[in-house]
């Protein structure tokens, strides 16, 4: 039984940037793609950004590329989420989540993930 608990949420004006962290705990999760979602009330969960179990391919969706970075350090058993330049549209709860399924996976995907942490807000002031 697996874990994940993410940090560094908070209250952060446009134009800032915050980092998020989610670290694993109950098994390794070096040999998992882990994702990060995010989700604005009243409204669907929405892919962030994922890597690769090996950390050697990223992607992003459309509406964060060049600003949020992700990485991860199998060694912490940990995942980051960089945002930079953020807008009020950033809003939301963010999530992290890993993928055991071993093969390729449509990483934008939300039923591709089996681990999901409990989220942590993130609110952009204009």
């Amino acid at each position: 039984q697996g874990q994940l608990v993410e940090s560094g949420g908070g209250l952060v004006q446009a134009g800032g940037s915050l980092r998020l962290s989610c670290a694993a705990s109950g098994r390794t999760f070096s040999s998992y793609a882990m994702g990060w979602f995010r989700q604005a009330p009243g409204k669907e969960r929405e892919f962030v950004a994922a890597i690769s179990w090996s950390g050697g391919s990223t992607y992003y969706a459309d509406s964060v590329k060049g600003r949020f970075t992700i990485s991860r350090d199998n060694a912490k058993n940990t995942v980051y989420l960089q945002m930079s330049s953020l807008k009020p549209d950033d809003t939301a709860v963010y999530y992290c989540a890993a993928s055991s399924t071993r093969g390729n996976i449509v990483y934008s995907g939300s039923q591709w993930y089996d681990y999901w942490g409990q989220g942590t807000q993130v609110t952009v002031s204009s």
